[in-house]
């Protein structure tokens, strides 16, 4: 494939992923929010979150579900996403948390979280009240906002997506530096997840303060 070719089908990929925005768009939605998460399944961490509000010219090539893509095009497009994007906020819960309510309710809450902080200007302050939510897979009681949940949607929605990556790159970074701190858990590969190196870590260690006892 010649790189005209491999373009035409980036840009192919990026107009089928915004259709549920367009159609939001054409309604006179402005501000459509994608939210995702990371982290629902490892034995160590937080569950991360992420709102991304995209403008209606985003060209960014190369959005996808996160998982699908390498550690350096995420790196990459969290970067493309950070200074393209309307609006960028992060929620998070941590494993204490995650022991007390269950791994799908703290999701919710860190969900709820980010979009509450989504702003213009986070700094100022300037908040930003979303239109419409998209979100991959989950349905969010307690908000007034229209919301979408979809299947997968984190490989049909651009805005969903570019959460997802946000979301991922967040995660990933703080699980190296817990490697850090934690050392002897692989967490700078494995980000938490039940790897062979981390239950050998856990059989000569024991857990940690950000392990997740529920999950053990």
């Amino acid at each position: 494939m010649t790189k005209i070719e491999r373009e035409f089908k980036l840009r192919e990929k990026l107009q089928e992923m915004l259709a549920y925005e367009k159609k939001l768009w054409q309604d006179g939605k402005a501000y459509i929010a994608g939210v995702d998460e990371v982290g629902r399944g490892p034995l160590a961490g937080p569950v991360v979150t992420a709102a991304v509000i995209l403008p209606t010219d985003f060209n960014v090539l190369g959005i996808n579900d996160s998982k699908k893509l390498s550690p350096k095009k995420r790196e990459e497009l969290y970067d493309l996403i950070m200074e393209n994007a309307l609006s960028v906020s992060i929620g998070r819960r941590e494993p204490a948390r995650i022991d007390e309510i269950n791994i799908l309710e703290a999701t919710k809450e860190a969900m709820v979280d980010a979009i509450n902080g989504l702003s213009k200007n986070p700094v100022a302050g300037d908040k930003i009240v979303p239109d419409h939510i998209l979100i991959d897979a989950l349905t969010l009681k307690g908000i007034s906002i229209p919301q979408t949940g979809i299947i997968h949607g984190d490989a049909m929605s651009t805005s969903i997506a570019a959460a997802s990556i946000i979301a991922k790159v967040t995660r990933d970074r703080e699980m190296v530096e817990m490697s850090k701190i934690y050392p002897g858990y692989a967490f700078e590969s494995n980000k938490g997840y039940g790897t062979k190196a981390h239950y050998e870590g856990l059989a000569a260690f024991g857990p940690t303060p950000i392990h997740r006892r529920s999950f053990l």
